[in-house]
């Protein structure tokens, strides 16, 4: 009975000490300048449209902060050269060519068009998984309602348009893959084009700081489990 007592509090403090790790998928980070995803484990910038306010002196640059796909990966090479926020490794978010090469559009799970595989798209996983936003069409084609960038979390300054990824796209090398945060859908777009910047890093930035209600809960479980410990010497 006691071995069974103290596995029960042993269980509970297990618990305990799990709650307390435990985050939502998104936390902030970097004294609120930063978007942790623990799925992905990695740290967005909170300003969803820094380039607008700080270009780090690349030209080229709209007032509004829209760029060119080569001109993104200036302004970026020029914030690492800063090293913004303490790093020197943002970068674009990744979008991965799946299927045959190229753009392989429909209305789900492929690397273009709308509701995209969030597997191999950061920005789709962001859109979709993290902030539950929704594409114009559902998985099946038809119009769903709700849909749109309704959701921005805890960013700052996100644009319902488009934005550049970092991979070029398909068989050429004047097209970069691009998401669209107004209707869900993604797509390669000529490098051209003036679109906007979401910087993304690896790895988590600052360890998140637990709950006040989780630090009561964790000293709960510990006390249960010394309380169950000196019963068990005592008897």
């Amino acid at each position: 009975m006691k071995t069974k007592k103290t596995l029960l509090a042993a269980a509970l403090g297990t618990s305990l000490l799990s709650a307390a790790t435990a985050h939502a998928a998104l936390e902030l980070t970097l004294g609120s300048q930063g978007v942790y995803d623990t799925d992905l484990n990695v740290t967005w910038l909170a300003n969803a449209n820094l380039a607008a306010s700080n270009t780090f002196g690349v030209s080229g640059i709209a007032a509004d902060g829209r760029m060119s796909w080569n001109t993104a990966q200036s302004w970026i090479a020029a914030m690492n050269a800063a090293n913004y926020l303490g790093f020197n490794d943002w970068r674009l978010p990744t979008a991965t060519d799946t299927g045959p090469l190229g753009c392989n559009w429909s209305v789900s799970g492929t690397d273009c068009g709308y509701n995209p595989d969030t597997a191999a798209s950061e920005m789709a996983h962001l859109y979709f998984s993290e902030l539950g936003n929704k594409s114009y069409y559902n998985t099946t084609g038809g119009f769903q309602s709700g849909w749109g960038l309704l959701n921005t979390g805890d960013f700052s300054n996100f644009q319902s348009a488009y934005y550049w990824s970092g991979n070029k796209y398909g068989p050429g090398t004047n097209s970069a893959f691009s998401f669209n945060m107004q209707h869900g859908h993604q797509s390669g777009s000529a490098i051209t084009y003036n679109f906007f910047a979401l910087v993304v890093r690896p790895g988590q930035s600052i360890a998140a700081v637990p709950e006040p209600e989780t630090y009561a809960m964790l000293l709960a479980g510990l006390g249960l489990l010394g309380f169950t410990a000196r019963r068990r010497v005592r008897s």
